[in-house]
């Protein structure tokens, strides 16, 4: 299999446009945005996120895992949601916070 390296990149502002290239053609990656079912709570869903970006390869994995989840509130945001969500290493946290309906 060739391997893949940018010889090139024009028209950057700064340097780390060579650095993105580069990645973006040898390991592409995302971060993930989407939420939740949320129960006890004002609201139905809870937003979440990747602490980081994952292979792009895995999104469909990861979005998979995501939409089995049921949290119930209360939630802080940044409370893990997933650990190691499809095998990336990466955990999906909660975006915001949700208090518990009294």
């Amino acid at each position: 299999m060739d391997k893949k390296k940018v010889i090139s990149v024009s028209h950057n502002g700064c340097v780390r446009g060579v650095k993105y290239a580069n990645e973006e053609m040898t390991n592409p990656t995302r971060m993930v945005t989407s939420t939740v079912v949320l129960k006890n709570a004002a609201l139905t869903r809870l937003p979440v996120m990747t602490e980081a970006p994952v292979p792009k390869r895995k999104v469909a994995d990861v979005m998979k895992q995501i939409n089995k989840v049921k949290v119930k509130a209360p939630v802080k945001m940044y409370d893990v949601i997933i650990e190691n969500v499809a095998r990336t290493g990466v955990n999906v946290v909660a975006s915001r916070s949700m208090d518990a309906i009294k």
